[in-house]
């Protein structure tokens, strides 16, 4: 069989193919239409989150016999269509966890600490201990909207900070919440009591501009929001005014709209710009919630797994 491998991704999965006596092509971050020019040849494709897999590529795909995600969410492949040409997807759930469950603390704690801002002037050559008072996570309310591996996840390190926590996600019901200091209430509840509001939801029909003009208004004054998920869970113009009006204290995101679809060149830097970016009070990192090596290793480990069972190897 051939494999063919379209983003960096642990050499876990390099060794193992190897041992099974898979043949691998890699080529980075083509775009949707490159990759449907070249998978014809191929069995497996293995993936993270880019390109974006349509009609067009599956169409392509002749040989392909099953997708290989190192990711939790598969919004990025067409999967009603995949399931009409009998392909199926297997993904990597949890296996990222705490990787962006510390991030989201490390975003945190950029924004209450102000670390980015004093660490700027200081690389500017000015030293004031003065102008950088910050505010502490002890005693402040974590807002966690989804509730699955990674949400429970900064549950648990916000439980560590003392902070109160409180949950939404409809597929749950409070008999499912095993952690006494978790609060799984509604999303109202969620927006209007915490100080930190974290994403950890797939971009769905129902979760797409999730935070919106008046879901952002319903929210405490000075709050601040963490997206380490799917940019299009945010609407970004409306979390542009919302934080230009002084009515929510910033964001740190690690995700923006337009990021899928972005892959196809010569570079692995691929240029990016957003209104957001003005703003002194909104942090983007290019997604690297999951980018260490200890989550990729375990998700090469998953991916080498669910190829065994797929393939019986």
């Amino acid at each position: 069989m051939k494999a063919l491998m379209v983003d960096y991704m642990s050499e876990v999965i390099d060794e193992g193919l190897k041992e099974l006596g898979i043949e691998l092509d890699k080529e980075m971050l083509p775009t949707s239409e490159r990759l449907a020019e070249i998978i014809e040849p191929y069995d497996i494709l293995i993936m993270r989150v880019d390109p974006f897999i349509n009609k067009e590529v599956l169409d392509a795909a002749k040989n392909l016999k099953a997708i290989f995600v190192g990711s939790t969410g598969t919004n990025h492949i067409d999967k009603a269509y995949a399931a009409e040409k009998n392909i199926p997807i297997h993904n990597s759930p949890g296996q990222n966890a705490n990787a962006v469950a510390e991030l989201v603390f490390a975003k945190a704690l950029d924004l209450y600490r102000n670390t980015v801002q004093a660490q700027n002037e200081v690389k500017n050559g000015v030293w004031n201990k003065y102008r950088w008072i910050g505010r502490e996570l002890r005693n402040k309310t974590m807002g966690i909207i989804g509730f699955g591996a990674i949400g429970r996840r900064v549950a648990e390190i916000a439980n560590v900070f003392h902070m109160d926590v409180l949950a939404y996600d409809p597929f749950l019901k409070p008999a499912d919440i095993k952690q006494d200091y978790v609060k799984l209430t509604d999303l109202d509840e969620v927006l209007e009591n915490s100080d930190v509001v974290t994403l950890h939801v797939p971009l769905t029909p129902d979760t797409k501009d999730m935070l919106n003009k008046e879901s952002m208004a319903r929210m405490r004054e000075g709050a601040i929001i963490i997206n380490a998920a799917r940019g299009g869970v945010i609407n970004e113009d409306d979390l542009y005014d919302a934080i230009k009006s002084g009515h929510l204290g910033g964001a740190n995101l690690d995700t923006l709209a337009d990021e899928l679809g972005t892959g196809g060149l010569d570079t692995m830097d691929v240029p990016v710009s957003s209104k957001l970016f003005e703003l002194d009070r909104v942090y983007v990192t290019p997604h690297i919630g999951g980018s260490t090596q200890d989550a990729q290793n375990d998700i090469g480990h998953v991916v080498l797994e669910n190829l065994k069972k797929e393939f019986n190897l």
